[in-house]
């Protein structure tokens, strides 16, 4: 009972947090709202491109676009999430939470939970603007899509804790940013199909192939039109986990990255 009351209260306590700062989810709105709506026009006329021989089948940019923006929400919703992660450890109430006797892996997982919980809130609000904005996306693919969400938002969780777990100085977490955030998000298949990309380079094609992040866009792709993508499924998976419990030993004091007592 303990172990649910506490899951309870951090996952309750972010989502409040959340709510009751409007200004946070207009500032998760405003970055992928402005690609979708300043930069359609040149999505659609780079994507108005045939897919095959004898380039006669044409494909929407939105196919591209949206999905590449839902990951871009969750990518930023878990850096931020990391942030808050640095600021509560060092002043805020998860300084005394890690002290807690519930084992430290509960307490980094059910924050992580919490955070999973803030990035589908956003994304479907996300969503819902750019429904109103005219996305072609079929109204099941708005259901079939939670999945998608919970186990990409657990990759990028997961990535934020492990990342949180290093940073020691809030200073530092803006460099760390920079390093982390955009090659994740330009060097994936986010904005642009793989093929378009191998067309200009190989090297950024290879890039992007190895990229975890592009096998999470790629899964809420296809889940946001009713299908499912096994490859990209089993990466994010498989990756999640593994970050994860880097994270979790980056958070024990015995055996963490940087041993440092809470």
């Amino acid at each position: 009972m303990s172990w649910l009351i506490c899951l309870k209260a951090i996952v309750g306590r972010e989502l409040l947090r959340f709510l009751n700062q409007p200004s946070r989810l207009v500032s998760a709105l405003v970055r992928p709202l402005i690609w979708l709506l300043v930069f359609a026009a040149g999505f659609r006329a780079a994507l108005g491109v045939a897919i095959a021989p004898p380039y006669e089948t044409y494909i929407p940019y939105s196919i591209y676009v949206i999905p590449g923006l839902v990951g871009m929400v969750q990518l930023f919703n878990a850096m931020q999430s990391s942030l808050s992660m640095v600021y509560d450890r060092e002043m805020g109430s998860m300084r005394l939470l890690l002290t807690s006797p519930l084992p430290r892996w509960y307490l980094v997982s059910c924050k992580l939970m919490a955070g999973i919980v803030v990035s589908v809130v956003q994304v479907y609000a996300f969503l819902g603007v750019a429904w109103l904005c005219g996305d072609d996306a079929p109204t099941f693919g708005y259901v079939t899509v939670l999945p998608a969400l919970v186990a990409n938002g657990l990759m990028l969780g997961a990535l934020g804790l492990l990342l949180s777990s290093l940073i020691r100085q809030l200073e530092n977490f803006a460099g760390v940013m920079n390093f982390v955030v955009f090659p994740l998000f330009f060097l994936s298949t986010a904005l642009y199909p793989l093929w378009k990309i191998r067309e200009g380079s190989e090297l950024i094609a290879d890039i992007c192939t190895i990229n975890p992040f592009s096998y999470g866009v790629e899964m809420i792709r296809f889940a946001l039109y009713g299908q499912w993508n096994g490859l990209a499924t089993l990466v994010v998976l498989a990756v999640g986990p593994l970050l994860l419990g880097g994270a979790i030993i980056g958070y024990s004091p015995s055996r963490g990255l940087i041993r440092r007592k809470v």
